[in-house]
């Protein structure tokens, strides 16, 4: 391998990952999104009390994690005209939560409490001072943690798409 072969690979552009597109956690299946929210003026986002549903090019709602969590209040549900969201259908968010121990300031030594702060279900435990877990059992996938931290070290993913994997 020649010396500019090396630098090629180290600077080359990173591909870009999949976008991970998280549902308000009312729905029923995915199909509904795409055949319904086309005709709808994105209401649902206008009644989210904590501003995180963005209405995509799509015209479907997604939750954005990095504006803040999610209560599960119900509004974007009990003012959706379609029933794409439907109280009936409450769940938990389909998302996977987990802390990225190589990103995590708590996981090298520096104290930081960003994450579980702001955990209303108080689902991130430390080993001691540092070194912060989530426990599943507790973790409503709420997403208040992942804004918050400082050096993005909250990664998420769809559930669905852990299961492939």
């Amino acid at each position: 391998m020649e010396r500019r072969d090396i630098f090629t690979f180290l600077f080359k552009p990173k591909e870009k990952e999949k976008e991970t597109i998280v549902r308000p956690p009312y729905f029923l299946n995915q199909f509904s999104f795409n055949k319904e929210c086309q005709n709808c003026e994105g209401i649902c986002a206008n009644f989210c009390q904590e501003k995180i549903i963005v209405i995509m090019n799509d015209k479907t709602p997604k939750l954005d994690f990095n504006l803040g969590g999610c209560t599960y209040c119900d509004d974007c549900a009990i003012h959706c005209p379609t029933d794409v969201l439907n109280i009936e259908n409450k769940q938990t968010i389909e998302v996977e939560i987990e802390i990225n121990k190589e990103k995590c300031m708590s996981w090298h030594n520096t104290m930081c409490f960003s994450c579980k702060d702001p955990c209303l279900d108080d689902a991130i435990k430390f080993n001691g001072v540092f070194q912060p877990i989530i426990d599943i059992e507790k973790c409503t996938n709420c997403g208040f943690c992942v804004a918050v931290c400082p050096s993005s070290a909250i990664d998420f993913k769809n559930i669905n798409d852990t299961k492939t994997k």
